[in-house]
């Protein structure tokens, strides 16, 4: 996975979030803000405006300009999460130019523990972090049993998409949803579901190689 990959994969991100944003806004407006997606789809434009001036630069440099750019531009929580997030993967892949399996795994597990640290959240709570803690555990499983990346990032994007499942059986105690206690059993995270989003996409852009 090469500078201009990670570019692709990026500009992909954006055009999904822009797509899914009245339904990501629908989400929040049943236990949120009712600005989940129209804040991260105001995000990613931006971001996607920015790439052309990324396409000289490492990939550790384009994660934290991505992320750069998503703390200066979404509002609410998930702005510093997302941002947060895409810098520290950027920190973990700093001066590289192309990334093996393994040190997307590396990116991965950096940028969750920024989530987990930024929202001071672990798994469990109704929160982004039920997709993306039972990804990453997929994405390593599947690796270490000797799949292929492809297949093994299919394992985890279908470990998101039961993650995001998993957030109607839960009430949260994290975020404004927090607020609602019992009354946010049977609805969905929207930051679970922006989540699986980034992994979807990320998995197609892989696939058509």
């Amino acid at each position: 996975m090469d500078t201009k990959k990670i570019l692709e994969i990026v500009a992909a991100i954006a055009k999904k979030i822009e797509a899914e944003k009245n339904f990501l806004t629908e989400l929040d407006n049943e236990i949120g803000d009712g600005d989940h997606g129209i804040n991260l789809a105001r995000g990613f434009k931006s971001v996607e405006e920015k790439l052309p001036t990324f396409a000289d630069k490492d990939i550790g440099a384009i994660l934290k300009g991505v992320g750069t750019q998503l703390v200066s531009t979404v509002g609410g929580a998930s702005g510093p999460l997302y941002g947060t997030a895409f810098m520290k993967a950027g920190n973990a892949c700093k001066g590289k130019t192309s990334l093996t399996p393994e040190e997307f795994v590396a990116a991965l597990e950096a940028a969750v523990n920024g989530i987990k640290m930024r929202g001071k959240a672990v798994e469990g709570e109704k929160t982004m972090l039920d997709a993306l803690c039972p990804a990453l555990k997929a994405l390593k499983d599947g690796l270490g049993g000797g799949k292929n990346f492809v297949d093994a990032l299919t394992d985890a994007v279908d470990a998101a998409a039961a993650g995001v499942e998993y957030t109607k059986t839960i009430i949260a105690t994290k975020g404004r949803a927090s607020y609602l206690k019992e009354r946010s059993l049977g609805h969905q995270d929207p930051g679970a579901t922006s989540s699986l989003f980034m992994l979807q996409t990320t998995l197609e852009v892989l696939r058509e190689d």
